[in-house]
């Protein structure tokens, strides 16, 4: 009797530590998930008020960088062309939290509801992920990613319904690496921007070992951190299918060199391009240059 009695009190000794286990966690991730939102809120205030200071207070330092280079890569002003968006931040307010996790000094917010970037029409019901970093003594507002459910109406379906499956895969989940500052660049001579066409493809590129990009599955052109260089550049570029891809479509690389004078046309510097049935290299490491012609026409003196 004795021995039922001490197995049944040790029973309900375990029941009772994984209750409060259970009770910790959930309690931590409501704290976490407060302070996360607090974080964003105020780097959304900071930003809607054009405010430099808050922003620079509340903004990891890697993504501080890597901002001001763009800005400068364009030859931008700073900091007063951070706050030059295409689109308002959205608010957080009326969208549903689903997730709110960190491993070690990174974290991710998951949001489902009607996303509005404040562009007019109906807003439809998407994800936000937004990215965090730990450093100094709090949380540090690093990005956000718009994931369009457009496409995905069965995942939209299941979320609404409560099956969270889909945000517990691994792209939503922090990584707990220390994202490594990129390098400070000056204000950029020449503004320039590797494009891709790339269905069903990704293809990776780095001009001078410090601009990176990474495109998958379409036609876009992106900032070369930096700008082009008098004389040689160097591209590194590499391709590769995207699971699934069975196509034979044509592939392109370009790098263009844009003015700031009404008029005068981007100038192709670089071009990679295959057709249709043509298998593209796996790799290439390649120069373009920028003459004194060239400049010429750019900078128009």
């Amino acid at each position: 009797m004795q021995l039922i009695l001490l197995t049944a009190v040790a029973i309900l000794s375990l029941g009772s530590t994984e209750s409060a286990q259970a009770q910790a966690a959930a309690g931590n991730q409501a704290a976490l998930a407060k302070s996360l939102q607090d974080v964003y809120t105020f780097w959304h205030n900071a930003m809607m008020a054009k405010n430099a200071n808050a922003w620079n207070q509340i903004t990891a330092s890697h993504r501080r960088i890597a901002i001001q280079n763009r800005v400068l890569s364009e030859k931008g002003a700073w900091p007063a062309d951070l706050f030059a968006l295409p689109t308002a931040p959205p608010k957080l307010k009326g969208l549903k939290l689903l997730r709110a996790r960190n491993k070690g000094i990174t974290a991710k917010s998951v949001y489902f509801g009607k996303i509005d970037f404040g562009v007019g029409g109906v807003p439809t019901e998407n994800l936000l992920v937004l990215s965090f970093v730990y450093e100094g003594r709090g949380w540090k507002y690093d990005a956000a990613e718009f994931i369009n459910l457009s496409k995905l109406k069965d995942v939209r379906t299941q979320i609404k319904s409560g099956n969270l499956n889909y945000v517990d895969g691994t792209a939503f989940l922090p990584t707990g690496v220390k994202p490594v500052p990129p390098i400070v660049v000056r204000r950029a001579k020449y503004i320039a921007k590797v494009y891709t066409f790339c269905p069903g493809r990704e293809v990776k590129a780095s001009v001078n070992k410090i601009s990176k990009h990474r495109f998958q599955d379409t036609q876009r052109a992106e900032v070369i951190v930096g700008g082009a260089r008098d004389g040689v550049n160097q591209l590194w570029y590499s391709i590769k299918d995207l699971p699934g891809y069975k196509g034979d479509d044509p592939i392109t690389i370009r790098v263009y060199l844009f003015s700031q004078i009404p008029g005068v046309k981007p100038i192709n510097v670089y071009q990679y391009q295959t057709k249709k049935g043509e298998k593209p290299k796996a790799q290439g490491s390649v120069t373009f240059s920028v003459d004194a012609a060239v400049g010429r026409k750019i900078l128009g003196k």
